[in-house]
């Protein structure tokens, strides 16, 4: 069931998940289109989220804006001051950005990182970490992960969790979606593109996620005839034959990733099976280490588990039936 609206508010709106936004020209969303946009939301009960341009908008889009109750996804290197101020997400698309921006303790920021600018740099993550409510990670180049890669995230995961701990025994409680989410859930909280969330494009039409909308996918529908996605079980948690029985829970089950790496939607790669998996376990970790820090962390038990990527176990199940 649809929950969320997405609506890009033009081409070059800040990208802030997995997918690049490559876009050099503007395209504007037009203002009647903008208007039915919300008005679909309205009258689907949807949550509205805008994603912005780092350009500011005339006060006749931002009055149109302000007609909902909605989120604000920004880039850091917005022109727009008071918009900044009023976000709900800022987002960073490079370190640099991160290690000059001045934190507001109430908001959320997201990085979005290459593995290699990640292993170089998370050290200074504790800095940032000491300053805000809740940062998270988006690896860009899931793809490019290899076996030397997953140890070397192992190891950051550990050197984050050392930096949590010293938070919390300081007092502060911050919440790093790569080891913290895991904590504070019972099941599965996915992205659900196609599922619980749809996007609208500057060009009038419905796509699962911005991704596919960048990506020159196929739409799923126009606000003239409303969305309409083919198979839409194959984006449902149900119909995901190797996630359903998953507890990695914190893992964003990312349908675009899926289909870049494995052409199903609802079926994840092993590179990101792994990385949900090495973050599953840290995240265990963090708990029993800080089981006397327990005023921050919650009483959740995460079990051992003895592999990474749940397709292996699989076939150690076949290959068992089989023998």
């Amino acid at each position: 069931m649809l929950q969320y609206l997405i609506i890009l508010l033009d081409d070059t709106s800040i990208s802030f998940c997995h997918y690049e936004n490559t876009a050099k020209t503007s395209r504007l969303i037009p203002i009647q289109m903008l208007r039915d946009g919300i008005l679909f939301g309205m009258k689907e009960n949807l949550m509205i989220q805008f994603v912005f341009p780092d350009y500011e908008l005339s006060s006749e889009y931002k009055d149109v804006i302000e007609t909902i109750d909605h989120s604000k996804i920004v880039s850091s290197l917005c022109e727009d001051g008071e918009l900044k101020e009023d976000a709900d997400v800022i987002v960073f698309h490079d370190w640099k950005s991160l290690e000059q921006c001045v934190f507001d303790i109430d908001k959320l920021y997201a990085l979005r990182t290459t593995k290699d600018d990640f292993f170089d740099r998370y050290r200074f993550l504790k800095n940032v970490l000491g300053k805000v409510v809740r940062l998270n990670i988006v690896l860009t180049d899931v793809e490019r992960f290899g076996e030397k890669d997953f140890a070397k995230y192992k190891q950051i995961l550990q050197h984050l969790s050392d930096n949590m701990i010293t938070l919390y025994k300081e007092g502060k409680s911050p919440q790093l979606n790569i080891l913290t989410d895991i904590m504070m859930l019972d099941g599965m909280n996915n992205c659900n593109a196609g599922c619980e969330s749809i996007t609208l494009a500057p060009d009038g039409k419905f796509y699962v996620c911005p991704a596919f909308y960048y990506e020159q996918d196929s739409s799923i529908g126009s606000l003239a005839d409303g969305p309409d996605i083919k198979n839409p079980q194959l984006y449902k948690l149900a119909y995901a034959p190797i996630c359903r029985h998953c507890d990695a829970y914190q893992c964003r089950r990312c349908v675009w990733l899926n289909k870049k790496m494995t052409l199903e939607v609802n079926t994840p790669s092993h590179e990101q099976c792994v990385l949900a998996h090495l973050e599953r376990n840290a995240s265990r970790d963090l708990l029993e280490r800080g089981r006397e820090l327990g005023e921050f962390l919650p009483e959740k038990e995460i079990k051992e588990i003895d592999y990474l990527d749940p397709f292996d176990k699989r076939k150690e199940w076949e290959y068992g039936n089989i023998e």
